[in-house]
């Protein structure tokens, strides 16, 4: 079985909980970046989520007995806006949710994220980010991190080659400008 399948193995039933509590949600990070042609492996999928904590208890149930998950975790989680954990047992693979911050860019991504296919014996159709709110999103990590992340920045350079002249440059500027990664994203492409 491919890496694409285990992501999809373990997300159908993240997915299938989510959209039954009607959990707003999309998929971000390097299985995003790798949907808009940015591919690289990884062990983890990142998801963006409104998630009430009303929703963890049946969050919890839906998901059974197939992940790990900490419902404290994820309660603290929602009150502080950051992330908490799922691992699917069976394939191993985490999943590092983020609660969404409620900031003007967070719902802009939330309202642009595109419904796209993953896998590739199996398939699941979910809503995954925009390739420039992507680009956004990396760029505040690589600040968050001290600037020292080889690997965001060079997922942030494959996006935005492969993006090239379809860039919504505005939309780009608009948020980097708002969250102060204007810079960076100046020093990426000067062009622009």
């Amino acid at each position: 079985m491919s890496q694409s399948d285990d992501i999809v193995d373990a997300l159908t039933l993240v997915v299938a909980a989510f959209e039954s509590l009607e959990i707003r949600y999309y998929i971000g990070g390097s299985v995003a970046s790798s949907y808009h042609g940015a591919a690289r492996s990884t062990m983890d999928v990142d998801v963006v989520s409104e998630i009430p904590a009303t929703a963890v208890s049946a969050l919890l149930t839906s998901l059974g007995g197939s992940y790990y998950a900490s419902e404290s975790a994820i309660q603290d989680a929602i009150r502080r806006r950051s992330c908490f954990n799922l691992i699917h047992l069976p394939t191993s693979f985490k999943f590092d949710v983020f609660v969404s911050r409620d900031r003007e860019f967070d719902k802009s991504a939330m309202s642009r994220a595109v419904v796209g296919e993953l896998g590739e014996t199996n398939v699941i159709s979910v809503p995954i980010a925009s390739a420039e709110d992507i680009v956004i999103s990396k760029l505040e990590w690589f600040r968050l991190g001290g600037e020292s992340s080889e690997r965001q920045l060079d997922d942030i350079r494959k996006v935005l080659s492969l993006l090239g002249e379809s860039a919504d440059d505005r939309y780009l500027r608009h948020w980097a400008t708002s969250i102060g990664v204007a810079d960076l994203l100046k020093r990426l492409r000067p062009e622009r």
